[in-house]
């Protein structure tokens, strides 16, 4: 069978897996990311991962590359990013994979990315209409639609965190005010038990541990993030109508203490249609082979996104 890498640039780490066509994994790797060096300590950093995945198998024939921020599919460049990768918006991740290992390569926003994999192995396997919402520090977001991912005019499809849930609420970083991310976010979450309760919880696990022995005022915290996850939930089944809307991100890990919470507040009919993501951090790393592997299918059929001008500069 056929061998390829799928990478996950996050903005703490960095995954890789090698897989089949099956998707065996047959090897894995980590790195820090080093973000705050900068773009070139980034790219050292995933150089360094993929040559150790290389060696331990030569026979690879692509890689994908799946990262935070708006990628343009057709040319692999990063045409937007936040300060969580500094010096990352204008990098042309495809370009920079193929001059540095010589292999066929694409590269997709993480989010699309954590959809394919779901869609391919995971959660959503079978079912060709889906929605991701990952739930993390932020908020992102990927469609799909009769098996293909909807990735919009300028690349952001599926930018749910940005939706606004609240007019005229919370400042977001994108600029907007009441955006979705400022309620149901990793972050959000932590400010929120914090205006509740005065405790400064450090991590979202504290909140949910404190929940699942009972304490109230966790449990009122939980109420009020699985209230607003619900609206924004039904949002999108209203918009897109999907077969399933999958929920992915740190938060899954404890979905034991508020799933029952969200379920409630989502009605029998919407709850049947949600669903948590099974492949955890390593989502992103499938999607990204899967990109991989849909490239060589291209380049076997002669058609490719990239064009002849640069295959012939990128080799």
């Amino acid at each position: 069978m056929r061998q390829v890498i799928g990478v996950d640039i996050g903005g703490t780490g960095i995954k890789g897996l090698v897989v089949d066509e099956s998707g065996t994994v047959l090897a894995e790797a980590v790195r820090d990311t080093e973000a705050r060096l900068g773009r070139e300590a980034i790219l050292g950093q995933l150089q360094g991962l993929v040559e150790e995945l290389l060696t331990g198998h030569p026979a690879v024939e692509a890689l994908g590359i799946a990262s935070a921020g708006r990628i343009n599919m057709n040319s692999g460049e990063v045409v937007y990013a936040t300060d969580n990768l500094p010096g990352w918006q204008g990098m042309q991740l495809t370009h920079w994979a193929m001059a540095e290992f010589g292999l066929p390569a694409a590269a997709d926003n993480d989010a699309n990315a954590a959809l394919l994999g779901e869609a391919w192995l995971g959660a959503g396997r079978g079912k060709p209409s889906l929605v991701m919402l990952t739930l993390g520090t932020g908020v992102g977001g990927a469609n799909l639609a009769d098996g293909q991912l909807l990735r919009g005019a300028s690349w952001s499809g599926g930018d749910w965190g940005h939706s606004v849930l609240v007019p005229g609420g919370r400042p977001c970083n994108c600029g907007k005010q009441g955006c979705a991310e400022q309620y149901v976010s990793g972050n959000a979450l932590l400010r929120l038990a914090f205006e509740q309760t005065g405790r400064p919880y450090r991590h979202g696990r504290e909140i949910m541990a404190a929940a699942g022995i009972g304490d109230t005022a966790a449990l009122a915290v939980l109420e009020r993030f699985t209230a607003d996850l619900a609206l924004v939930i039904g949002n999108i089944a209203a918009s897109v109508d999907p077969e399933w809307i999958i929920i992915g991100g740190g938060v899954i890990q404890t979905r034991a203490v508020w799933w029952p919470m969200l379920a409630g507040k989502l009605g029998s009919g919407l709850a049947g249609r949600v669903a948590a993501a099974e492949l955890g951090n390593r989502a992103g790393c499938f999607g990204a082979a899967r990109l991989a592997l849909e490239r060589l299918g291209r380049d076997s059929s002669g058609s490719s996104y990239v064009s002849d001008k640069e295959e012939i500069e990128y080799g």
